[in-house]
């Protein structure tokens, strides 16, 4: 039988504290986790997943939460655990920090108007918030949904609103099974333990984000090394540290404007690289030392999908005011690749705006700007098996997920589509459900984890009432 679960927020969040449930995660293997928005290997694909393909608000809905708060950041999944982060508006009044004077943006939770760019409202504008928020992360139980503890980690007023699509909760955490990495951006990044105590943090001070439309970058982790990029309309860098102490080890700076693209760690001539995508270049750096060791120019304006790695190719894509999808590879690259052999090949339509494309097994999936219109691409070509592809989805923000040969599409409509792996569309479902999808969806297993706008959802198989 379907739950539906109340989270009581006010008993739960005392800033600063974690209210605990103390937790006996044991160590897993990564492979049967998904430790950040995009998957244990960065892929978005659940290897050893086999999800439903169908679902409603009556149908294979094992349990439903609602969130207190919004974020859009996505659901990361460890053991029988599941991380999300929240920003809480409270009733107290307050001031912002200053940054600059650049606070003009967008409301802070926004409503469900079709605004330029999709759905939940418009394009940006609108007050600076007022209100002082909570900035927590959660701790949900994979059984039940109910909340094993919650930490507010940080209390203030957003010196920006951000763009009426937008959260003040966009980067999503990660983790090594041991920790919880949480970026709030201008709020600070934070380090947890499984029981939600704060082992560590670190304060960049405030961006100053692209006609304050908001944050989103996630970090990235490889080994002990954790990788936050910050790229805005300030002084942007890039900057690594040990994630154990959150000592820094390396920084340095970008002359980039504003970008959302998580980074990307991947294997290249024996070396960990650190991949970035932004609108002047993407940039490879040495993982160990922070040192440049490779520039691409040909990204778009407010470079938002984050860069994929598989065989040894990097993927790098942006689709705002033009379209670019470029295939990289990795061995041999070095110094300015522009007209070099290491770009394998380079696709210009169609491109995605706000989501990440997929690439699983021979194919690359991505949908053009935020719109429901698909793409397939060979995946060692950049030959298109179809574009333009109909989805009958209105508006995606969320990154396709792959499993059990399907791809599963998300729309912030509430509808997910879930079509056939291969180099011909074959729709196998059209699911709706009564909220508004952000978020991208974490598989694991037979279950499928999918945060809205108002409630985490357990998507799984169940016996009918």
């Amino acid at each position: 039988m379907r739950q539906v679960l109340l989270i009581l927020v006010a008993p739960l969040l005392v800033s600063g504290l974690a209210q605990a449930v103390p937790s006996a995660v044991p160590q897993q293997d990564p492979g049967t986790n998904w430790t950040n928005w995009r998957g244990p290997n960065g892929t978005a694909i659940a290897r050893t997943g086999n999800p439903p393909t169908q679902w409603s608000e009556e149908e294979n809905i094992r349990w439903k939460v609602a969130l207190p708060g919004l974020g859009s950041s996505s659901p990361i999944v460890w053991g029988d655990r599941i991380f999300v982060t929240t920003a809480i508006e409270t009733d107290q009044d307050g001031s912002p920090p200053s940054a600059g004077g650049n606070r003009a943006g967008g409301s802070g939770r926004g409503g469900r108007g079709r605004g330029r760019f999709g759905g939940f409202g418009g394009f940006h504008g609108g007050a600076a918030p007022t209100k002082v928020y909570e900035f927590a992360v959660l701790a949900l139980d994979r059984k039940d949904g109910k909340v094993r503890w919650a930490t507010v980690v940080k209390k203030g007023v957003p010196h920006e609103s951000g763009h009426q699509t937008n959260s003040q909760s966009s980067g999503s955490p990660i983790t090594d099974g041991e920790h919880i990495y949480a970026h709030f951006g201008s709020r600070g990044l934070y380090c947890l333990n499984l029981d939600g105590e704060v082992q560590w943090s670190k304060d960049f001070g405030l961006m100053q984000t692209k006609l304050s439309f908001g944050e989103g970058m996630s970090p990235a982790l490889h080994g002990d090394t954790l990788v936050v990029n910050w790229d805005h309309e300030g002084d942007s860098f890039i900057a690594a540290f040990d994630k154990k102490t959150g000592e820094e080890l390396w920084r340095n700076p970008r002359d980039e404007t504003t970008s959302w693209a998580t980074p990307l760690i991947a294997p290249a001539n024996g070396k960990m690289q650190v991949i970035t995508t932004a609108t002047s270049l993407s940039r490879s750096y040495d993982l160990q030392t922070g040192e440049l060791v490779w520039t691409l120019g040909g990204m778009t304006a407010n470079s938002i999908p984050s860069p994929i790695h598989v065989d040894g190719v990097a993927y790098l894509m942006s689709g705002f005011m033009g379209a670019k999808f470029q295939a990289v590879q990795l061995e041999g690259a070095n110094g300015d690749l522009g007209g070099s052999e290491s770009v394998l090949w380079s696709h210009d339509r169609e491109t995605s705006y706000t989501p990440s494309a997929l690439v699983y097994d021979d194919f690359i999936y991505f949908v053009s700007s935020n719109n429901g219109r698909l793409s397939c691409l060979d995946k060692t070509t950049g030959a298109v098996h179809y574009e333009r592809q109909q989805l009958q989805l209105r508006t995606l923000y969320s990154s396709p997920v792959g499993a059990a040969g399907r791809v599963y599409l998300t729309s912030r409509e509430g509808v997910t589509k879930v079509i056939k792996l291969g180099a011909e569309y074959e729709e196998i479902a059209t699911n709706e459900l009564d909220d508004g999808f952000d978020a991208t969806m974490a598989i694991v297993g037979d279950e499928i984890y999918l945060r809205g706008r108002e409630n985490l959802y357990c998507i799984a198989k169940t016996e009918k009432d």
